[in-house]
């Protein structure tokens, strides 16, 4: 190796694109750098508990393969020699997948699921799998939040998010159903993504809900969001919901400044009241800064916080109730929900799908006439004590709408703890959000 511009304990304050620009580059090695994130994990995860499992001598025999593989001369993919972590609820062939159920303990998938096949295929290291909560709902896991662990990291993808703010790995996957990304990404203060729904895989992950199930990203830079995002998105036969958009080059798109100023709406939304004093001051400073427009939902919208629980747990009830029959190990939360979700009748299932259809809509009659972006709150707040994952009531109409949302860590509370601003684009624009994102971050300096 040539001269490292950082010392090895400072390899992990390299963003994802700084190191794979400097994996390629031969200035550093991958099994340097992956070393350098597991002497950080042994440091910090006795206290944080982001990884659910890890094998070491595994992960960096996949570094050493990476390093050989770019000896020989042959292509790199974008993520090459790149640690990322696994949301467990994401099959993976050489680590369990238990996603967070204690029926569930030992369960050996023989396949990668899509998305972890994609980071492979790109050139990306599994390092391990992060915790989730239970199958991917309220019942927290172990992880705390690396900024206070009393706190909570939020849920569902708690390790994910809290591996990232910890600088334990540069990159991570998620899913949401909920608020189950822009939550924890709001909490421990790191950008996260809900793209568009079905613009990435699902195939190989635990179902939730096909209606409102999203695979995401986590990392600590917009660039290492558009770095990500193009090695996982994409049509796949095995997911139905995944769409054939013209290919998106979110790397390119962030590259390119707007071509004029961006306009932003500011959407309180009816759970506005829910909101921490400091977050709802915050965010309202902020869109006066950007003269964004204000936009108020009608009184009936309310409604769209039951059609998104109504899908969710007439969908877990049917994709889960068969592991809560069986008994066990099953948290009351998670059972509770399911029977709830039976009492679902089909008529006000398809009522819900159908509301959500016309939020959509509506959603998009706001970007065509007022706005490039919505700015909202991601949480009431900051990261609340104890072990409970936090409201996702801030997210749910976003998720019940399928359309992409990021979490932009731009906010600080009490103690200095992280407030997240969420910004919403129109479906399918997904790059132009990020875009936006970036021109929203110079703009407020």
């Amino acid at each position: 190796m040539e001269d490292r511009p950082v010392s090895d304990r400072d390899l992990t304050a390299l963003t994802a694109t700084e190191a794979a620009a400097e994996i390629a580059r031969n200035v550093i090695s991958a099994e340097d750098y992956m070393q350098a994130c597991l002497d950080r994990i042994a440091a910090l995860d006795d206290k944080i508990h982001a990884f659910v499992h890890l094998d070491r001598d595994h992960a960096l025999k996949q570094a050493r393969e990476r390093d050989a593989h770019k000896a020989e001369g042959k292509p790199l993919g974008i993520l090459h020699g790149i640690p990322v972590g696994i949301k467990d609820i994401f099959d993976t062939a050489d680590y369990p997948t238990e996603c967070g159920a204690a029926p569930m303990a030992g369960r050996r998938p023989q396949v990668d699921s899509a998305a972890v096949r994609k980071l492979r295929d790109a050139g990306a290291v599994i390092i391990g799998k992060t915790v989730t909560t239970e199958c991917a709902y309220f019942h927290p896991g172990k992880t705390r939040n690396p900024h206070d662990v009393t706190r909570t990291p939020g849920g569902s993808s708690s390790g994910s998010a809290a591996a990232v703010a910890a600088a334990m790995v540069p990159l991570a996957i998620g899913s949401q159903t909920n608020g189950s990304m822009i939550r924890p990404a709001a909490f421990c203060g790191v950008f996260g993504m809900k793209p568009t729904h079905g613009l990435i895989s699902r195939a190989g992950a635990l179902p939730l809900s096909r209606a409102l199930d999203h695979v995401g990203a986590f990392a600590r830079s917009l660039d290492d969001l558009a770095l990500i995002l193009d090695a996982l998105v994409g049509h796949d036969p095995e997911d139905p919901d995944t769409k054939s958009y013209a290919p998106l080059d979110f790397r390119a798109g962030l590259a390119e400044p707007p071509p004029i100023p961006p306009i932003y709406a500011f959407v309180r939304t009816p759970v506005w009241d829910k909101a921490d004093a400091d977050a709802r001051s915050g965010i309202e400073d902020i869109a006066k800064d950007l003269g964004a427009r204000e936009i108020d939902m009608p009184d009936h919208y309310r409604e769209a916080w039951d059609a998104q629980r109504a899908i969710m747990a007439a969908d877990m009830a049917y994709n889960l109730g068969p592991l809560v029959d069986k008994g066990g190990d099953i948290s009351r939360q998670l059972q509770d929900f399911i029977a709830e979700g039976r009492k679902v009748t089909a008529v006000a299932y398809q009522a819900a799908l159908r509301d959500a259809r016309r939020y959509r809509a509506a959603m998009t009659e706001i970007f065509e006439q007022y706005a490039d972006a919505i700015i909202t709150l991601s949480a009431r707040g900051i990261a609340p004590t104890g072990t409970a994952t936090g409201d996702p009531a801030f997210c749910s109409f976003w998720t019940l709408t399928g359309l992409p949302a990021l979490n932009l860590p731009i906010l600080q509370g009490e103690n200095n703890l992280p407030i997240g601003v969420q910004l919403v684009g129109a479906q399918g624009r997904d790059a132009r959000l990020l875009r936006t994102a970036r021109a929203m971050l110079t703009a407020l300096g």
